[in-house]
């Protein structure tokens, strides 16, 4: 499962995994929002309401797509966050990592900025 994520500035294409938090997201597509920076995690709200998975944790890689129950939201990792304490980013909490950028370098959504709009559709 593919899809494709629209910012003003820039576009990518993800991946998703076969789990039930994928599952999910595909189901609210597509998502117009506006975006939600902290540090280099871009994230905004959805509507579902997902358990933690088995193996959810907040240690997760530069790329990783990932579902925050707390608030809830869909969050894109690119790099350090203010819970890091490497290069690696830190959710705030345990979040279910559930697809990945199809990107080779993902520190190139430093380009989006808070607030901007992100459009996200299915591929195929």
């Amino acid at each position: 499962m593919r899809i494709k994520l629209t910012f003003p500035s820039y576009q990518v294409e993800a991946e998703l995994f076969d789990t039930p938090t994928a599952r999910a997201m595909l189901t609210e597509l597509p998502i117009r929002c506006n975006v939600n920076k902290w540090g280099k995690e871009i994230y905004f709200g959805v509507n579902s309401r997902i358990a933690l998975e088995e193996g959810a944790k907040p240690e997760v890689e530069p790329g990783d797509l990932a579902y925050w129950p707390n608030m809830p939201a869909f969050c894109i990792f690119y790099g350090p966050t203010p819970m890091s304490k490497s290069d690696r980013p830190v959710a705030a909490s345990p979040v279910n990592v559930f697809g990945r950028l199809l990107e080779t370098d993902p520190g190139n959504l430093d380009r989006v900025f808070d607030g901007e709009n992100v459009v996200i559709e299915a591929t195929g």
